[in-house]
């Protein structure tokens, strides 16, 4: 699935080039600050990498509110709450696909820190498989999925993963990304 994971990255990125740049440009006209924000996530195995997404939010937001963001929260900016609405800020996610940390579809990256919130084999387990830009938790509750009910959804696409199940999963983002429009 690694082969796959490369072409459809690197295909999606030249397919995307022209609004990777006309997004690009907006945040950097909008607000100051990089274009591209990198945080800290736990990959394969427990690896960490740094996780690429477009910057959403003002620069040093995390200083200003913490990590969480809250519905309405001041500290997204006009273009960051449009890119944010049609996930167009994990695009950049596509190099980290290509460099190796992520795949396509897996669960959401998490920081180190959330490794609290998970016993050590819960830990190990969800950790056994690249993280992915989309996945079973983001299909079934996108943004209201208890820490719970993540792990829940996580443990069972790492037991239960295949092609055919990756498929489904990004179908079923693109439906949820096209109609459903949330955040």
């Amino acid at each position: 699935m690694r082969f796959l994971d490369v072409f459809v990255s690197v295909v999606g990125l030249l397919l995307l080039f022209p609004i990777i740049i006309i997004i690009s440009i907006l945040i950097k006209l909008t607000s100051d600050g990089p274009v591209i924000f990198s945080h800290l996530r736990v990959g394969k195995h427990g690896k960490e990498f740094k996780c690429y997404k477009f910057r959403s939010m003002v620069t040093g937001a995390d200083k200003i509110g913490g990590y969480m963001t809250k519905v309405n929260d001041s500290r997204i900016t006009p273009i960051g709450r449009f890119i944010r609405k049609y996930s167009i800020d994990e695009l950049p996610q596509l190099f980290n696909v290509i460099k190796g940390d992520m795949s396509l579809v897996g669960p959401r990256p998490d920081t180190p820190m959330q490794m609290k919130l998970y016993t050590k084999e819960q830990w190990k387990a969800r950790h056994k498989v690249r993280p992915g830009i989309t996945g079973l938790a983001q299909v079934k509750a996108r943004h209201t999925a208890t820490n719970k009910m993540r792990l829940k959804y996580d443990l069972f696409y790492v037991k239960n993963r295949s092609l055919f199940f990756d498929i489904y999963l990004v179908y079923k983002t693109l439906l949820n990304l096209i109609f459903k429009k949330s955040y």
